[in-house]
Protein backbone atom coordinates (compact mmCIF):
# COMPACT_ATOMS: atom_id res chain seq x y z
CA UNK A 1 0.00 0.00 0.00
CA UNK A 2 1.04 3.37 -0.93
CA UNK A 3 2.07 5.93 1.72
CA UNK A 4 -1.53 7.70 1.79
CA UNK A 5 -3.04 4.43 2.67
CA UNK A 6 -0.80 3.91 5.33
CA UNK A 7 -0.72 7.44 6.83
CA UNK A 8 -4.76 7.15 6.88
CA UNK A 9 -4.93 4.22 8.88
CA UNK A 10 -3.19 6.25 11.96
CA UNK A 11 -5.90 8.78 12.21
CA UNK A 12 -8.70 7.89 14.26
CA UNK A 13 -11.55 9.89 12.82
CA UNK A 14 -13.54 8.97 9.48
CA UNK A 15 -10.61 7.83 7.06
CA UNK A 16 -11.78 5.29 4.70
CA UNK A 17 -8.56 3.17 3.52
CA UNK A 18 -10.98 1.34 0.50
CA UNK A 19 -10.81 1.55 -2.64
CA UNK A 20 -6.95 2.43 -3.11
CA UNK A 21 -5.53 5.29 -5.38
CA UNK A 22 -4.93 4.20 -8.95
CA UNK A 23 -1.53 4.81 -8.79
CA UNK A 24 -1.32 2.30 -5.56
CA UNK A 25 -2.71 0.08 -8.32
CA UNK A 26 0.04 0.65 -10.59
CA UNK A 27 2.43 0.24 -8.00
CA UNK A 28 1.36 -3.12 -7.07
CA UNK A 29 0.91 -4.26 -10.85
CA UNK A 30 4.44 -3.30 -11.17
CA UNK A 31 5.77 -5.37 -8.11
CA UNK A 32 4.36 -8.66 -9.01
CA UNK A 33 5.08 -7.76 -12.43
CA UNK A 34 8.65 -7.61 -11.69
CA UNK A 35 8.16 -11.09 -9.17
CA UNK A 36 6.33 -12.71 -11.81
CA UNK A 37 9.63 -12.48 -14.65
CA UNK A 38 12.24 -12.69 -11.36
CA UNK A 39 13.63 -15.74 -10.02
CA UNK A 40 11.83 -17.47 -7.26
CA UNK A 41 11.97 -20.45 -4.94
CA UNK A 42 9.81 -21.97 -7.72
CA UNK A 43 12.21 -21.57 -10.43
CA UNK A 44 14.10 -24.73 -9.76
CA UNK A 45 11.07 -26.46 -10.79
CA UNK A 46 9.54 -23.90 -12.75
CA UNK A 47 10.05 -21.60 -15.44
CA UNK A 48 9.92 -17.61 -14.94
CA UNK A 49 7.30 -15.76 -17.20
CA UNK A 50 8.46 -13.47 -19.53
CA UNK A 51 8.16 -9.74 -18.86
CA UNK A 52 5.60 -9.18 -21.53
CA UNK A 53 3.70 -12.32 -19.94
CA UNK A 54 3.93 -11.32 -16.53
CA UNK A 55 2.48 -8.11 -17.12
CA UNK A 56 -0.32 -9.37 -18.87
CA UNK A 57 -0.85 -11.73 -15.60
CA UNK A 58 -0.13 -9.07 -13.03
CA UNK A 59 -2.86 -7.04 -14.35
CA UNK A 60 -5.67 -9.76 -14.74
CA UNK A 61 -4.27 -10.52 -11.12
CA UNK A 62 -5.14 -7.19 -9.37
CA UNK A 63 -7.91 -6.72 -11.63
CA UNK A 64 -9.56 -9.58 -9.71
CA UNK A 65 -8.43 -9.09 -6.70
CA UNK A 66 -9.73 -5.78 -6.71
CA UNK A 67 -13.08 -6.44 -7.76
CA UNK A 68 -13.27 -8.99 -5.21
CA UNK A 69 -12.08 -7.12 -2.34
CA UNK A 70 -14.37 -4.08 -3.66
CA UNK A 71 -17.54 -6.78 -3.79
CA UNK A 72 -16.83 -7.38 -0.05
CA UNK A 73 -16.39 -3.69 1.14
CA UNK A 74 -19.84 -3.55 -0.54
CA UNK A 75 -21.53 -5.79 1.49
CA UNK A 76 -19.53 -3.96 4.60
CA UNK A 77 -19.82 -0.43 3.84
CA UNK A 78 -19.68 0.92 7.49
CA UNK A 79 -16.09 -0.62 8.17
CA UNK A 80 -13.17 1.66 7.32
CA UNK A 81 -12.31 -0.91 4.67
CA UNK A 82 -9.39 -2.55 6.07
CA UNK A 83 -10.52 -5.56 5.64
CA UNK A 84 -11.21 -5.22 1.98
CA UNK A 85 -7.41 -3.92 1.80
CA UNK A 86 -6.41 -7.44 3.98
CA UNK A 87 -8.18 -9.08 1.04
CA UNK A 88 -6.46 -7.63 -1.79
CA UNK A 89 -3.33 -8.47 -0.81
CA UNK A 90 -4.26 -12.21 0.21
CA UNK A 91 -5.82 -12.38 -2.76
CA UNK A 92 -3.06 -11.15 -5.09
CA UNK A 93 -0.81 -13.51 -3.23
CA UNK A 94 -3.14 -16.50 -3.45
CA UNK A 95 -3.35 -15.68 -7.17
CA UNK A 96 0.60 -15.36 -8.34
CA UNK A 97 1.25 -18.80 -6.29
CA UNK A 98 -1.41 -20.99 -8.22
CA UNK A 99 -0.02 -19.00 -11.80
CA UNK A 100 3.53 -20.08 -10.25
CA UNK A 101 2.48 -23.33 -9.50
CA UNK A 102 0.65 -24.44 -12.81
CA UNK A 103 3.31 -22.85 -15.00
CA UNK A 104 4.52 -25.76 -17.56
CA UNK A 105 8.54 -27.00 -17.08
CA UNK A 106 9.37 -26.17 -20.50
CA UNK A 107 9.06 -23.04 -22.60
CA UNK A 108 7.55 -25.01 -25.15
CA UNK A 109 4.72 -25.68 -23.30
CA UNK A 110 1.69 -22.96 -23.00
CA UNK A 111 -0.11 -22.09 -20.35
CA UNK A 112 -4.10 -20.76 -20.50
CA UNK A 113 -3.65 -17.59 -18.12
CA UNK A 114 -7.40 -17.47 -17.72
CA UNK A 115 -7.49 -21.16 -16.48
CA UNK A 116 -5.78 -20.03 -13.50
CA UNK A 117 -6.77 -16.54 -12.83
CA UNK A 118 -10.38 -16.13 -12.23
CA UNK A 119 -12.96 -14.13 -14.32
CA UNK A 120 -14.96 -12.27 -11.74
CA UNK A 121 -17.94 -10.84 -13.03
CA UNK A 122 -18.91 -6.95 -13.05
CA UNK A 123 -21.54 -5.71 -10.59
CA UNK A 124 -21.25 -2.20 -11.65
CA UNK A 125 -22.97 -1.17 -15.29
CA UNK A 126 -22.09 2.82 -15.92
CA UNK A 127 -22.86 4.76 -18.91
CA UNK A 128 -22.82 8.33 -17.46
CA UNK A 129 -19.06 8.76 -18.78
CA UNK A 130 -18.12 10.97 -22.00
CA UNK A 131 -19.72 13.27 -23.40
CA UNK A 132 -23.44 14.50 -22.19
CA UNK A 133 -25.89 14.10 -24.69
CA UNK A 134 -28.94 12.50 -25.91
CA UNK A 135 -29.80 8.67 -26.11
CA UNK A 136 -32.30 7.59 -28.79
CA UNK A 137 -33.83 3.81 -29.18
CA UNK A 138 -31.19 2.55 -31.24
CA UNK A 139 -28.25 4.05 -29.25
CA UNK A 140 -30.22 3.06 -26.22
CA UNK A 141 -30.66 -0.93 -28.09
CA UNK A 142 -26.76 -1.04 -28.57
CA UNK A 143 -25.27 0.34 -25.00
CA UNK A 144 -27.47 -1.49 -22.98
CA UNK A 145 -26.98 -4.79 -24.67
CA UNK A 146 -24.94 -6.22 -21.37
CA UNK A 147 -27.44 -6.20 -19.04
CA UNK A 148 -29.56 -8.72 -21.65
CA UNK A 149 -26.91 -11.13 -21.37
CA UNK A 150 -27.50 -14.20 -19.66
CA UNK A 151 -26.69 -14.50 -15.99
CA UNK A 152 -24.97 -10.85 -15.92
CA UNK A 153 -24.25 -10.14 -12.26
CA UNK A 154 -24.82 -6.44 -12.74
CA UNK A 155 -26.44 -4.75 -9.05
CA UNK A 156 -25.78 -1.60 -9.80
CA UNK A 157 -26.57 1.01 -12.46
CA UNK A 158 -25.62 4.36 -13.24
CA UNK A 159 -27.66 6.15 -16.23
CA UNK A 160 -26.63 10.31 -15.38
CA UNK A 161 -25.45 12.56 -17.85
CA UNK A 162 -27.31 10.53 -20.82
CA UNK A 163 -30.99 12.26 -21.32
CA UNK A 164 -33.14 9.61 -22.37
CA UNK A 165 -36.21 10.01 -24.70
CA UNK A 166 -39.26 8.47 -24.71
CA UNK A 167 -38.24 5.73 -27.53
CA UNK A 168 -34.94 4.80 -25.29
CA UNK A 169 -37.23 4.52 -22.37
CA UNK A 170 -39.24 1.82 -23.85
CA UNK A 171 -36.00 -0.28 -24.69
CA UNK A 172 -34.69 0.34 -20.98
CA UNK A 173 -37.43 0.05 -19.64
CA UNK A 174 -38.27 -3.96 -19.91
CA UNK A 175 -34.35 -4.70 -19.52
CA UNK A 176 -34.52 -2.39 -16.03
CA UNK A 177 -37.48 -4.97 -15.56
CA UNK A 178 -35.88 -8.19 -15.79
CA UNK A 179 -33.03 -7.18 -13.83
CA UNK A 180 -35.23 -5.00 -10.62
CA UNK A 181 -34.54 -8.50 -8.23
CA UNK A 182 -30.67 -8.21 -8.61
CA UNK A 183 -30.42 -4.44 -8.23
CA UNK A 184 -29.22 -2.32 -5.09
CA UNK A 185 -28.28 0.53 -6.37
CA UNK A 186 -30.11 2.52 -9.18
CA UNK A 187 -28.55 6.37 -10.01
CA UNK A 188 -30.82 7.94 -12.55
CA UNK A 189 -29.61 11.40 -11.86
CA UNK A 190 -29.57 14.06 -14.65
CA UNK A 191 -31.29 11.53 -17.17
CA UNK A 192 -33.97 13.45 -18.66
CA UNK A 193 -32.04 16.55 -19.06
CA UNK A 194 -33.30 19.11 -22.43
CA UNK A 195 -36.37 16.97 -22.78
CA UNK A 196 -39.77 18.62 -22.45
CA UNK A 197 -42.07 18.54 -19.54
CA UNK A 198 -44.93 15.95 -21.12
CA UNK A 199 -41.54 13.43 -22.62
CA UNK A 200 -39.43 13.82 -19.37
CA UNK A 201 -42.47 13.00 -17.32
CA UNK A 202 -43.15 9.95 -19.55
CA UNK A 203 -39.65 8.60 -19.24
CA UNK A 204 -40.03 9.04 -15.68
CA UNK A 205 -43.11 6.93 -15.51
CA UNK A 206 -41.58 4.01 -17.63
CA UNK A 207 -38.65 4.22 -15.61
CA UNK A 208 -40.76 3.81 -12.03
CA UNK A 209 -42.89 1.16 -13.64
CA UNK A 210 -39.83 -0.98 -14.86
CA UNK A 211 -38.19 -0.59 -11.07
CA UNK A 212 -41.23 -1.06 -9.20
CA UNK A 213 -40.99 -3.74 -6.79
CA UNK A 214 -37.34 -4.23 -6.94
CA UNK A 215 -35.01 -3.52 -3.42
CA UNK A 216 -33.27 -0.84 -3.74
CA UNK A 217 -30.21 0.26 -1.11
CA UNK A 218 -29.45 3.38 -2.98
CA UNK A 219 -31.56 5.66 -4.80
CA UNK A 220 -30.25 8.81 -6.72
CA UNK A 221 -33.14 11.10 -8.71
CA UNK A 222 -31.34 14.09 -8.57
CA UNK A 223 -30.56 17.21 -11.46
CA UNK A 224 -33.83 15.96 -13.00
CA UNK A 225 -35.88 19.15 -12.16
CA UNK A 226 -38.70 17.16 -10.76
CA UNK A 227 -40.73 19.04 -8.64
CA UNK A 228 -44.47 17.68 -7.58
CA UNK A 229 -45.25 16.43 -11.26
CA UNK A 230 -42.04 14.76 -11.45
CA UNK A 231 -41.95 13.12 -7.88
CA UNK A 232 -45.02 11.51 -8.65
CA UNK A 233 -44.13 10.49 -11.70
CA UNK A 234 -41.87 8.19 -9.95
CA UNK A 235 -44.44 7.18 -7.42
CA UNK A 236 -44.34 3.07 -8.10
CA UNK A 237 -40.81 3.06 -7.66
CA UNK A 238 -40.76 5.09 -4.22
CA UNK A 239 -43.77 3.38 -2.97
CA UNK A 240 -42.33 -0.14 -3.22
CA UNK A 241 -39.50 0.62 -1.25
CA UNK A 242 -39.27 -1.09 1.79
CA UNK A 243 -35.09 -1.41 2.41
CA UNK A 244 -33.82 2.10 1.28
CA UNK A 245 -30.82 2.89 2.99
CA UNK A 246 -29.22 6.26 0.64
CA UNK A 247 -31.76 8.65 -0.90
CA UNK A 248 -30.95 11.63 -3.05
CA UNK A 249 -32.68 14.16 -4.20
CA UNK A 250 -30.86 17.35 -4.98
CA UNK A 251 -31.61 20.05 -7.36
CA UNK A 252 -34.36 18.74 -8.23
CA UNK A 253 -36.72 21.84 -7.52
CA UNK A 254 -38.84 20.51 -4.93
CA UNK A 255 -41.34 22.70 -3.69
CA UNK A 256 -43.28 22.41 -0.82
CA UNK A 257 -45.99 20.64 -2.88
CA UNK A 258 -43.01 18.79 -4.39
CA UNK A 259 -41.16 17.82 -0.44
CA UNK A 260 -44.94 16.93 0.75
CA UNK A 261 -45.39 14.56 -1.80
CA UNK A 262 -41.97 13.06 -1.19
CA UNK A 263 -43.42 12.39 2.53
CA UNK A 264 -46.37 10.89 1.13
CA UNK A 265 -44.85 8.87 -1.57
CA UNK A 266 -41.84 7.24 1.13
CA UNK A 267 -43.77 5.69 3.99
CA UNK A 268 -41.04 3.40 5.10
CA UNK A 269 -37.91 4.68 5.73
CA UNK A 270 -37.02 3.09 8.82
CA UNK A 271 -33.74 1.68 7.40
CA UNK A 272 -32.81 5.13 5.82
CA UNK A 273 -28.90 6.04 6.77
CA UNK A 274 -28.56 8.87 3.95
CA UNK A 275 -31.14 12.02 2.94
CA UNK A 276 -30.06 14.53 0.73
CA UNK A 277 -31.93 17.72 -0.40
CA UNK A 278 -30.11 20.24 -1.69
CA UNK A 279 -30.54 23.02 -3.65
CA UNK A 280 -34.10 22.95 -3.54
CA UNK A 281 -37.12 25.73 -3.06
CA UNK A 282 -38.50 23.55 -0.39
CA UNK A 283 -39.28 26.52 1.93
CA UNK A 284 -40.26 26.63 5.17
CA UNK A 285 -43.94 24.36 4.71
CA UNK A 286 -41.37 22.09 2.48
CA UNK A 287 -39.47 21.77 5.41
CA UNK A 288 -41.65 20.59 7.56
CA UNK A 289 -42.57 17.85 5.50
CA UNK A 290 -39.10 16.85 5.31
CA UNK A 291 -38.93 16.99 8.92
CA UNK A 292 -41.58 14.26 8.93
CA UNK A 293 -39.57 11.90 6.90
CA UNK A 294 -36.48 12.81 8.98
CA UNK A 295 -38.89 11.65 12.21
CA UNK A 296 -39.39 8.16 11.15
CA UNK A 297 -35.66 7.74 10.19
CA UNK A 298 -34.14 6.71 13.43
CA UNK A 299 -31.24 5.17 11.48
CA UNK A 300 -30.03 8.32 9.95
CA UNK A 301 -26.38 8.82 9.68
CA UNK A 302 -26.05 11.42 7.31
CA UNK A 303 -28.64 14.53 6.32
CA UNK A 304 -28.25 17.42 4.05
CA UNK A 305 -30.77 20.01 3.47
CA UNK A 306 -28.41 22.86 2.23
CA UNK A 307 -29.72 25.60 -0.12
CA UNK A 308 -33.32 24.84 0.60
CA UNK A 309 -34.67 28.73 1.27
CA UNK A 310 -36.03 26.99 5.03
CA UNK A 311 -36.41 29.41 7.45
CA UNK A 312 -36.93 30.03 11.27
CA UNK A 313 -40.55 27.98 11.11
CA UNK A 314 -39.20 24.94 9.16
CA UNK A 315 -35.64 25.04 10.77
CA UNK A 316 -37.29 24.36 14.06
CA UNK A 317 -39.00 21.56 12.79
CA UNK A 318 -36.41 20.39 10.94
CA UNK A 319 -34.14 20.85 13.96
CA UNK A 320 -36.63 19.04 16.36
CA UNK A 321 -36.92 16.10 14.24
CA UNK A 322 -32.98 15.69 13.94
CA UNK A 323 -33.10 14.97 17.75
CA UNK A 324 -34.48 11.94 17.38
CA UNK A 325 -32.05 10.62 15.50
CA UNK A 326 -29.28 9.46 17.62
CA UNK A 327 -27.19 7.68 14.96
CA UNK A 328 -25.98 11.14 12.99
CA UNK A 329 -22.42 11.13 11.88
CA UNK A 330 -23.12 13.95 8.99
CA UNK A 331 -24.98 17.20 9.04
CA UNK A 332 -25.10 19.66 6.50
CA UNK A 333 -27.47 22.21 6.87
CA UNK A 334 -25.71 25.24 5.07
CA UNK A 335 -27.19 28.19 3.09
CA UNK A 336 -30.91 28.42 4.65
CA UNK A 337 -32.48 31.15 6.91
CA UNK A 338 -33.07 29.24 10.43
CA UNK A 339 -31.98 32.48 12.63
CA UNK A 340 -31.17 31.99 16.49
CA UNK A 341 -34.24 30.58 17.19
CA UNK A 342 -33.74 27.60 15.24
CA UNK A 343 -30.20 27.95 16.38
CA UNK A 344 -31.32 27.42 19.95
CA UNK A 345 -33.77 24.24 18.86
CA UNK A 346 -30.75 22.48 17.01
CA UNK A 347 -28.31 22.76 19.90
CA UNK A 348 -30.67 21.06 21.94
CA UNK A 349 -31.04 17.95 19.09
CA UNK A 350 -26.83 18.38 18.94
CA UNK A 351 -27.13 17.55 22.50
CA UNK A 352 -27.79 13.94 21.72
CA UNK A 353 -25.54 13.28 18.93
CA UNK A 354 -22.47 11.49 20.43
CA UNK A 355 -21.60 9.95 17.06
CA UNK A 356 -21.37 13.06 14.77
CA UNK A 357 -18.13 13.56 12.92
CA UNK A 358 -19.01 16.37 10.53
CA UNK A 359 -21.03 19.70 11.04
CA UNK A 360 -21.57 22.53 8.56
CA UNK A 361 -23.80 25.46 9.82
CA UNK A 362 -22.67 27.69 7.48
CA UNK A 363 -24.77 30.95 6.64
CA UNK A 364 -27.88 30.25 9.07
CA UNK A 365 -27.90 33.59 10.33
CA UNK A 366 -27.64 32.12 13.76
CA UNK A 367 -25.90 34.94 15.87
CA UNK A 368 -23.89 35.21 18.61
CA UNK A 369 -27.43 33.77 20.96
CA UNK A 370 -27.24 30.19 18.27
CA UNK A 371 -23.70 29.90 18.17
CA UNK A 372 -22.93 29.97 21.68
CA UNK A 373 -25.48 27.54 22.35
CA UNK A 374 -24.95 25.29 19.25
CA UNK A 375 -20.95 25.87 20.74
CA UNK A 376 -21.62 24.54 24.26
CA UNK A 377 -23.73 22.15 23.06
CA UNK A 378 -21.10 20.21 20.98
CA UNK A 379 -18.79 20.80 23.40
CA UNK A 380 -19.90 17.50 25.69
CA UNK A 381 -21.32 15.79 22.80
CA UNK A 382 -19.88 14.82 19.12
CA UNK A 383 -15.99 13.55 20.74
CA UNK A 384 -14.82 12.37 17.43
CA UNK A 385 -15.63 15.87 15.59
CA UNK A 386 -13.58 16.24 12.68
CA UNK A 387 -14.92 19.00 10.69
CA UNK A 388 -17.10 22.51 12.07
CA UNK A 389 -17.95 24.99 9.76
CA UNK A 390 -19.85 28.08 10.61
CA UNK A 391 -19.03 30.71 8.95
CA UNK A 392 -21.14 33.48 8.12
CA UNK A 393 -23.28 33.55 11.32
CA UNK A 394 -22.74 37.16 12.22
CA UNK A 395 -20.67 36.03 15.05
CA UNK A 396 -18.68 38.25 17.16
CA UNK A 397 -15.89 38.05 19.60
CA UNK A 398 -18.58 37.56 22.50
CA UNK A 399 -19.15 34.52 21.05
CA UNK A 400 -15.40 33.54 20.89
CA UNK A 401 -14.94 32.19 24.34
CA UNK A 402 -17.81 29.58 24.04
CA UNK A 403 -16.47 28.52 20.39
CA UNK A 404 -12.71 28.27 22.06
CA UNK A 405 -13.91 26.19 24.85
CA UNK A 406 -15.82 23.79 22.68
CA UNK A 407 -12.81 23.46 19.96
CA UNK A 408 -10.16 22.83 22.69
CA UNK A 409 -12.83 19.78 23.64
CA UNK A 410 -12.45 18.40 20.06
CA UNK A 411 -8.72 17.22 19.94
CA UNK A 412 -9.75 15.09 16.46
CA UNK A 413 -10.45 18.32 14.71
CA UNK A 414 -9.35 18.91 11.46
CA UNK A 415 -11.21 21.04 9.16
CA UNK A 416 -12.64 24.17 11.07
CA UNK A 417 -13.96 27.55 9.60
CA UNK A 418 -15.31 30.55 10.88
CA UNK A 419 -14.89 32.92 7.88
CA UNK A 420 -17.42 35.98 7.32
CA UNK A 421 -18.04 36.73 10.45
CA UNK A 422 -16.93 39.97 12.67
CA UNK A 423 -14.71 37.80 15.28
CA UNK A 424 -11.77 40.39 14.90
CA UNK A 425 -8.73 40.15 16.80
CA UNK A 426 -10.05 39.42 20.15
CA UNK A 427 -12.35 36.18 18.67
CA UNK A 428 -9.38 34.80 16.26
CA UNK A 429 -6.96 34.86 19.32
CA UNK A 430 -9.27 33.26 21.86
CA UNK A 431 -10.25 30.29 19.13
CA UNK A 432 -6.04 29.82 18.48
CA UNK A 433 -6.08 29.40 22.03
CA UNK A 434 -8.65 26.63 21.66
CA UNK A 435 -6.68 24.82 18.90
CA UNK A 436 -4.19 24.74 21.52
CA UNK A 437 -2.89 21.14 21.04
CA UNK A 438 -4.98 19.65 18.20
CA UNK A 439 -2.55 17.59 16.56
CA UNK A 440 -4.97 16.25 13.46
CA UNK A 441 -5.72 20.03 12.49
CA UNK A 442 -5.04 20.40 8.40
CA UNK A 443 -7.11 23.44 7.70
CA UNK A 444 -8.52 27.05 9.05
CA UNK A 445 -10.51 29.58 7.19
CA UNK A 446 -10.52 32.53 8.68
CA UNK A 447 -11.28 35.07 6.05
CA UNK A 448 -13.05 38.54 6.48
CA UNK A 449 -13.43 38.62 9.78
CA UNK A 450 -12.21 41.82 10.76
CA UNK A 451 -8.74 40.29 11.65
CA UNK A 452 -5.58 42.37 11.79
CA UNK A 453 -1.86 41.55 11.83
CA UNK A 454 -2.18 40.72 15.93
CA UNK A 455 -5.28 37.80 14.95
CA UNK A 456 -3.11 36.85 11.98
CA UNK A 457 0.09 36.50 14.08
CA UNK A 458 -1.52 34.11 16.81
CA UNK A 459 -3.31 32.16 14.61
CA UNK A 460 -0.29 31.39 11.86
CA UNK A 461 2.06 30.99 14.94
CA UNK A 462 -0.42 28.27 16.53
CA UNK A 463 -1.25 26.22 13.37
CA UNK A 464 2.25 26.24 11.83
CA UNK A 465 3.46 23.92 14.90
CA UNK A 466 0.82 21.25 13.94
CA UNK A 467 2.41 17.85 12.09
CA UNK A 468 -0.79 17.51 9.49
CA UNK A 469 -1.65 21.46 9.45
CA UNK A 470 -1.73 22.40 5.20
CA UNK A 471 -3.63 24.85 5.01
CA UNK A 472 -4.45 28.65 6.65
CA UNK A 473 -6.61 30.98 5.17
CA UNK A 474 -6.59 35.04 6.36
CA UNK A 475 -7.66 36.45 3.15
CA UNK A 476 -10.09 39.49 2.69
CA UNK A 477 -8.91 40.96 6.33
CA UNK A 478 -6.74 44.12 7.62
CA UNK A 479 -3.59 43.31 7.89
CA UNK A 480 -0.76 45.26 7.42
CA UNK A 481 1.86 45.37 5.16
CA UNK A 482 4.10 45.08 7.95
CA UNK A 483 2.08 42.16 8.90
CA UNK A 484 1.56 40.44 5.64
CA UNK A 485 5.61 40.13 5.60
CA UNK A 486 5.37 38.12 8.92
CA UNK A 487 3.10 35.98 7.84
CA UNK A 488 5.04 35.35 5.42
CA UNK A 489 8.30 35.00 7.39
CA UNK A 490 6.60 32.60 9.54
CA UNK A 491 5.79 30.04 6.89
CA UNK A 492 9.17 30.60 5.22
CA UNK A 493 10.05 26.98 5.18
CA UNK A 494 6.42 26.42 4.43
CA UNK A 495 4.78 28.70 2.10
CA UNK A 496 2.42 26.42 0.50
CA UNK A 497 0.47 26.40 4.14
CA UNK A 498 -0.62 29.97 3.70
CA UNK A 499 -3.32 30.50 1.52
CA UNK A 500 -3.23 33.42 -1.10
CA UNK A 501 -3.53 37.22 0.80
CA UNK A 502 -4.64 39.25 -2.39
CA UNK A 503 -7.88 40.70 -1.00
CA UNK A 504 -6.22 41.46 2.20
CA UNK A 505 -6.63 45.20 2.68
CA UNK A 506 -4.42 46.79 5.06
CA UNK A 507 -5.67 49.96 4.93
CA UNK A 508 -9.69 48.85 5.01
CA UNK A 509 -10.48 49.18 8.63
CA UNK A 510 -12.54 52.33 9.70
CA UNK A 511 -10.46 55.54 10.24
CA UNK A 512 -10.87 56.02 13.96
CA UNK A 513 -10.15 52.65 14.49
CA UNK A 514 -6.66 53.03 12.79
CA UNK A 515 -6.21 56.27 14.81
CA UNK A 516 -6.94 54.18 18.05
CA UNK A 517 -4.80 51.31 16.59
CA UNK A 518 -1.73 53.70 16.10
CA UNK A 519 -2.25 55.47 19.56
CA UNK A 520 -1.86 52.02 21.30
CA UNK A 521 0.32 50.67 19.09
CA UNK A 522 2.78 49.66 22.39
CA UNK A 523 -0.03 48.61 24.26
CA UNK A 524 -1.61 46.45 21.88
CA UNK A 525 1.84 44.74 20.79
CA UNK A 526 2.11 43.81 25.24
CA UNK A 527 -1.05 42.48 25.08
CA UNK A 528 -0.33 40.94 21.69
CA UNK A 529 3.08 38.94 23.81
CA UNK A 530 0.62 38.27 26.72
CA UNK A 531 -1.93 35.79 24.78
CA UNK A 532 1.32 34.63 23.41
CA UNK A 533 2.83 33.34 26.28
CA UNK A 534 -0.30 31.79 27.26
CA UNK A 535 -0.43 30.16 23.85
CA UNK A 536 2.68 28.67 25.21
CA UNK A 537 4.18 29.78 21.76
CA UNK A 538 7.36 31.81 21.51
CA UNK A 539 8.01 34.06 18.79
CA UNK A 540 11.44 32.92 18.24
CA UNK A 541 10.55 29.51 18.17
CA UNK A 542 7.64 29.67 15.35
CA UNK A 543 9.98 31.73 13.03
CA UNK A 544 12.66 29.57 13.52
CA UNK A 545 10.36 26.46 13.11
CA UNK A 546 11.63 23.13 11.53
CA UNK A 547 9.67 22.52 7.83
CA UNK A 548 6.39 20.58 9.06
CA UNK A 549 6.55 18.66 5.89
Amino acid sequence: MDATILNSQRRPFSIKLWPPSENTRKMLVERMTNNLSSPTIFTRKYRCLSKEDAATSAEQIEHAAFTVSSQHYEKEPDGDGSSAVQLYAKECSKLILELLKQMPRSEHEEISFSEVIPTVQETFFDISKGKRAFIEAEEAQELLKPLKESGNSFSKICFSNRSFGVNAARIAGPILASLKDQLKEVDLSDFVAGRNEAEALDVMNIFSEALEDSNLKFLNLSDNALGEKGVRAFGKLLQSQTNLEELFLMNDGISQEAARAVSELVPSTEKLKVLHFHNNMTGDEGAVAIAEIVKRSPLLEDFRCSSTRVGSEGGIALCEALGMCSHLKKLDLRDNMFGPEAGLVLSKALSKHENLTEVYLSYLNLEDEGAIAIANALKDAAPSLGVLEMAGNDITAEAAPAIASCIAAKQLLSKLSFAENELKDEGAIQIAKGLQGHNHLIEVDMTCTGIRRAGARVLAQTVLLKDEFKSLNVNGNFISEEGVDELKEIFKKSPEMLASLEDNDPEGEDEDEDEEESGDEGKDEDELESKLKILDVKKEESLDAPDSN
